[in-house]
């Protein structure tokens, strides 16, 4: 078996290298590919923000909402009670200063509009409306959560009158 060697100066010059054009196209590609994952990258962390926020305005409407399932149908209407404005940070258990932003919400409180209000339990029934409104990166945001309560509903089973 023959075997030759040859020294670079036999090759033919497109064989010894990489020519620009290549290097280039290259290049850019690898370029598109890393911006490509840093938009993928941003716009992630971009959705988990505001599944985060989301998170947290349907937890403090939870909280609101299950503290005025447990009161008595005369205290719906006490603002001392249940006021109908109210504040929440983000980061509640934070030192001052770094809680975040801050949620702006309000609670209405008003007769049941039901569909046939010649029902006898028409007058008996509350709608409520706790709305939550903030604004942290980009747009306001706004949530919104209704429930009814009734004058004979659960309350008087945890709040029994002697």
């Amino acid at each position: 078996m023959k075997t030759e060697f040859f020294t670079a100066s036999q090759f033919p010059r497109n064989y010894r290298a990489f020519t620009f054009v290549e290097v280039m196209v290259a290049t850019s590609i690898a370029l598109f590919l890393f911006i490509s994952f840093y938009a993928a990258l941003a716009s992630g962390i971009g959705t988990i923000q505001i599944a985060r926020e989301n998170v947290r305005a349907t937890q403090i409407m939870v909280n609101r909402m299950e503290g005025i399932r447990l009161c008595r149908w005369d205290q719906l209407t006490d603002t001392t009670l249940v006021p109908t404005n109210f504040t929440e940070t983000f980061y509640p258990n934070a030192p001052i200063g770094n809680q975040g932003f801050t949620y702006t919400g309000t609670i209405t409180i008003a007769p049941a509009a039901l569909a046939n209000p010649a029902t006898s339990y028409s007058t008996n029934m509350y709608r409520v409306t706790i709305q939550l409104d903030w604004q942290s990166t980009g747009p306001p945001h706004t949530r919104q959560m209704t429930t009814y309560c009734a004058k004979y509903g659960i309350q008087n089973y945890v709040w029994a009158t002697n």
